[in-house]
C-alpha cells in the first residue's frame, strides 16, 4: 500500500484528514498529518518529518501531500525525500486531491497514483458559475 504524509502548516493538513475520511472512510494505516506552527523550529519540523519518513516508507511508495510551494512544509521535505525512491511531493493538496489519495492507494501503481492525485487535484479547481452559465 502507498503510503501518505500530510505536512501543512497550522491544522489545515488535519482537518482535511477528517473531511476526506468522512466522504471516503476512516483510513486505519498509511496515514501520517503534521501540521506544523510558528512556534516550532525548524528543527523540530525537521525530526517530525524524518520521523514520518522511517514510519511510513513503503516499498509501494511514500507520496507527501502539501499546503504549498516554496513554504515550511516544501523547503523541510524535498531534501529529505529526494533519495529515496517511489517517493513525491505534491503541493496545492485539496480535497479532492486528499479524496483520491485516499480512494486509490490501495490498488494503483505509484505513477498512476501521483499522476491521478495531481489530475483530481486540477479538476477541482474551477470557477462553477461560469460553467453553469455556459450551457444556458
Amino acid at each position: 500500500m502507498i503510503n501518505i504524509v500530510i505536512v501543512t502548516h497550522g491544522e489545515f493538513g488535519a482537518y482535511l484528514v477528517e473531511a476526506a475520511e468522512s466522504i471516503v472512510g476512516v483510513q486505519n494505516a498509511g496515514i501520517k498529518n503534521i501540521s506544523i506552527s510558528p512556534r516550532m523550529s525548524l528543527d523540530r519540523v525537521k525530526t517530525l518529518v524524518s520521523s514520518a519518513i522511517a514510519e511510513m516508507r513503503s516499498e509501494d511508495g511514500l507520496v507527501f501531500l502539501l499546503d504549498m510551494p516554496g513554504g515550511t512544509p516544501m523547503n523541510i521535505v524535498l531534501p529529505l525525500v529526494k533519495d529515496i525512491p517511489r517517493s513525491a511531493v505534491i503541493c496545492g493538496v485539496n480535497i479532492n486531491m486528499m479524496t483520491s489519495a485516499f480512494s486509490y492507494r490501495r490498488d494503483m501503481a505509484f505513477e498512476a497514483l501521483v499522476g491521478k492525485i495531481m489530475d483530481d487535484g486540477r479538476k477541482a479547481i474551477c470557477e462553477v458559475k461560469s460553467l453553469l452559465l455556459k450551457g444556458k
